[in-house]
């Protein structure tokens, strides 16, 4: 009884705190703007680390390296040409062994040895990452005393699975990302066979999205989480369960765009155009649903000119090439976000009372989760014909 309340201490409520929820490490940033911070484990191996660098320079990126001790002391070379190409050195570890098999005395003196070796060596280390992102009580006691802040990762690349490859890396990431992201791959070891070759094309395609890398220190929005961080990802997963549940998808396959997509029969008994056509109860239509921290951290009006200019065109492209949407009639939208809909063109119908009863709690609850703090106004039918819709932001008509 006596080992099993030492584990659940030492082991199982810091990886629940730490691990899983990652309070008071730093994981992400805000998903106002695109960028993100590539950060690079188990280096540096003269193999491999420069190749990474020079993908990184010819990209013009920048990027956090969590490093072993031994291979920072055998090649100060690589150390130096990190730091001078303005990458940040960090720490990983001092010995790869996972912290749950290690002794509460080596789960303690590894950060502290990491840290304090890697400062001897002249490298200022403000983070460090345990190997395998794992936590005990003590591993998180030795970087309170090394001085330095826990991190972890909001993206598990996977680089390091067993037949992973260069083009399902490349895939999956860009899958995935979204603003603010701490990508976590690697420079040496197993997962370096596949981030080599696949980090040049990786960085053209986030490049053709607009996003930058930066350090994890210069990430903004990046800092300790805390609970409201906590409660914000929990709504994030539970927006995935349910849009799994109700086949949502976001536009283009892509995490970090503004509405996910669903083809649905129309809810409602109908709806009258401005333009004289009436959408009845069961006709095909295109709903989309709002990334609400996306819309959140851009703030309304950057939402609303990014919602102008890229998102609904890309909605348009996708409604135009997916031959199963071919029979939409209209594409609309059930929230209070629709004074910010009305600016990009759609026309707001009131709803009835059972669905503004229905829909109003929910939405404050959303503002409440992603830290929105006013009172969210009576949800509204945000609705545009196929056709206008398509003139709009497709350019076509009819």
């Amino acid at each position: 009884m006596a080992l099993a309340g030492y584990g659940v201490a030492a082991i199982g409520l810091p990886a629940l705190a730490l691990q899983w929820a990652n309070l008071g490490l730093w994981r992400s940033g805000r998903r106002g703007e695109r960028v993100l911070s590539l950060t690079f484990d188990d280096g540096p191996d003269p193999r491999t680390t420069p190749a990474i660098l020079d993908a990184l320079r010819e990209a013009g990126m920048r990027a956090s390296f969590f490093v072993m001790l031994e291979g920072a002391a055998r090649h100060p070379e690589l150390l130096a040409r990190i730091q001078a190409e303005g990458h940040a050195v960090e720490a990983h570890a001092a010995r790869h062994v996972h912290a749950w098999i290690r002794t509460p005395w080596g789960g303690f003196l590894d950060p502290l040895r990491a840290v304090r070796g890697l400062r001897a060596l002249g490298v200022p280390v403000r983070f460090h990452r345990p190997p395998h992102g794992a936590y005990t009580l003590w591993t998180r006691l030795g970087q309170r005393r090394a001085g330095a802040q826990g991190a972890h990762w909001s993206l598990e690349a996977g680089d390091w699975r067993p037949g992973q490859t260069p083009q399902e890396l490349t895939r999956s990431i860009l899958a995935r990302v979204v603003p603010g992201d701490v990508i976590v791959l690697h420079d040496a070891g197993p997962g370096a066979r596949v981030t080599v070759p696949a980090l040049p094309g990786l960085l053209r395609e986030l490049q053709a999205r607009g996003y930058r890398s930066v350090p994890l220190h210069e990430l903004p929005g990046a800092g300790p989480q805390g609970w409201g961080d906590l409660r914000r990802r929990l709504f994030i997963a539970l927006d995935h369960t349910f849009d799994r549940l109700g086949g949502v998808r976001f536009t283009g396959g892509r995490a970090d765009h503004l509405f996910r997509l669903a083809r649905v029969p129309f809810p409602l008994d109908e709806a009258r155009l401005r333009g004289g056509q009436v959408v009845r109860r069961g006709v095909p239509t295109l709903e989309f649903h709002v990334s609400n921290p996306l819309i959140v951290d851009l703030g309304p009006r950057a939402a609303v000119r990014h919602a102008r200019q890229e998102a609904f065109p890309d909605v348009a492209r996708e409604l135009l090439a997916r031959p199963e949407w071919a029979d939409v009639e209209a594409v609309f939208c059930l929230s209070s976000l629709s004074p910010l809909l009305g600016l990009t063109g759609f026309e707001n119908l009131p709803l009835g009372e059972a669905q503004t009863r229905r829909l109003r709690p929910w939405a404050n609850v959303l503002r409440w989760a992603y830290g929105s703090p006013t009172q969210a106004g009576a949800p509204e039918l945000s609705i545009l014909s196929r056709a206008e819709f398509l003139a709009r932001y497709g350019g076509e008509r009819g």
